[in-house]
């Protein structure tokens, strides 16, 4: 009879949601909420109201309203089953995500509820806010908190044998490495969270992070070949989900061609028939760093990088390659432009390649210092003093050899006379 009475209600409610206040329905939602029953179709019907609950506050954007929610939840948490309770909790979480702003609100709520969790003995969703605040450390760049994290919750999960929670936590692990530069490690955990994600049917969102995870450790790798392959995985499972994230495997499959000079491939991927579906701002980007690269202007290149600097700056990943791909720009238009000269103003080089001056006089000392040309920096003159190579001495190397083997031969024959002797 319960039942009956709060689905009434329910859809008397969905009913004038369009014609009454928001703050009106939500206390009649939580009135439904707090009402008696506790039989299966009650539950339901509840489970239902606290959903329009959440939708209304996401609607008005309420971020601090999903948090009292879960406080006023706690009553009906101990009437539950524990597992309607996980789902409960981690569904306001998620709610609240999807609220610009409120990173650390929710990192206020994730400790909060992990307490709670540990209080009322419920590790199995302790466990899992735990791996959701670790993804929140590692957006804040908070990575101490992060790891020490990671390693206590690695050593229960390990115990405990959950597959699943054990592949997030290692994903985790790898991201908070590679944002730390660590790729030995990160490649450590990715390895293992793979492991253990051949041994259970892994949800394809989880594959499709693993699969970008593996693309961008080979392209810090340098082997953007290997990278793009996983790139593409990533962006085809992200696709057929219709996952946001399918733009960013997109933008960095462009990269790899980029990067690995086809950039003329740049304008087929964005014009197939799975690359039109995310054609916009990022591609845009794509195409004008492809642009730059084709015409080797390092002009082009920077305005590419002020015009698009949220697609571009922002992404870590597209920043640190770009970065490198800057540099080798600019060391290939320096010698090319410096190849006719023993003696050039740096002021004409900056001119010749629309660069300020102090910019191209860092870079020529630092090729000096690689050995990329024999030179000096005048700062005096304010010149560059270009020398021819200078031929190599084979002679002096064969003799190097010659005396090191003489020497191994002179070793072993006074061990030999030892034996001899003795």
């Amino acid at each position: 009879m319960a039942a009956e009475k709060l689905n009434a209600a329910l859809e008397e409610l969905a009913e004038k949601e369009g014609s009454r206040p928001t703050a009106e329905l939500l206390t009649a939602y939580k009135a439904l909420v707090s009402a008696e029953g506790s039989d299966a179709d009650s539950l339901k019907a509840k489970e239902a109201a606290i959903g329009k609950i959440t939708d209304l506050l996401l609607k008005d954007k309420n971020g601090q309203g999903l948090c009292d929610l879960l406080h006023e939840l706690r009553p009906l948490f101990t009437t539950i089953p524990k597992a309607k309770t996980a789902k409960i909790v981690r569904s306001v979480i998620d709610t609240l995500a999807k609220i610009e702003g409120t990173t650390e609100l929710q990192v206020a709520l994730c400790k909060e509820q992990v307490e709670w969790a540990r209080q009322e003995k419920r590790t199995f969703l302790r466990q899992r806010i735990e791996a959701r605040l670790g993804t929140l450390y590692l957006e804040t760049r908070e990575f101490q908190p992060a790891i020490t994290l990671i390693g206590t919750l690695l050593t229960e999960v390990k115990r405990l044998d959950d597959k699943l929670l054990l592949v997030d936590v290692h994903l985790l692990e790898s991201k908070v490495h590679h944002a730390l530069h660590n790729v030995p490690k990160s490649k450590a955990a990715l390895t293992a969270a793979r492991t253990a994600a051949n041994s259970i049917y892994v949800p394809p969102t989880v594959q499709c992070q693993i699969d970008m995870q593996s693309g961008i450790l080979h392209a810090e790798e340098k082997d953007y070949k290997t990278a793009y392959s996983y790139f593409f995985e990533a962006f085809e499972q992200f696709s057929a989900l219709e996952d946001p994230a399918a733009v960013n495997a997109l933008k960095y499959m462009l990269l790899c061609k980029i990067m690995t000079n086809n950039t003329e491939d740049v304008s087929s991927i964005i014009n197939s028939k799975g690359g039109l579906k995310y054609v916009g701002v990022d591609t845009e980007a794509m195409k004008a760093v492809a642009s730059a690269h084709i015409n080797r202007s390092l002009k082009a290149f920077q305005e590419a990088l002020k015009t698009y600097t949220a697609q571009l700056g922002e992404d870590p990943v597209i920043q640190t390659h770009l970065k490198a791909l800057y540099s080798t720009l600019m060391e290939q238009n320096l010698c090319r432009l410096i190849e006719p000269y023993s003696r050039v103003e740096i002021a004409h080089l900056a001119g010749l390649i629309e660069l300020p001056v102090p910019a191209v006089e860092t870079k020529l000392s630092q090729m000096i210092l690689d050995k990329k040309f024999a030179g000096i920096l005048d700062q005096g003159a304010g010149c560059l003093l270009v020398f021819d190579d200078q031929p190599v001495d084979k002679i002096y190397n064969a003799s190097v050899d010659t005396i090191t083997n003489m020497s191994k031969v002179v070793d072993s024959l006074f061990v030999k006379s030892r034996k001899i002797v003795a």
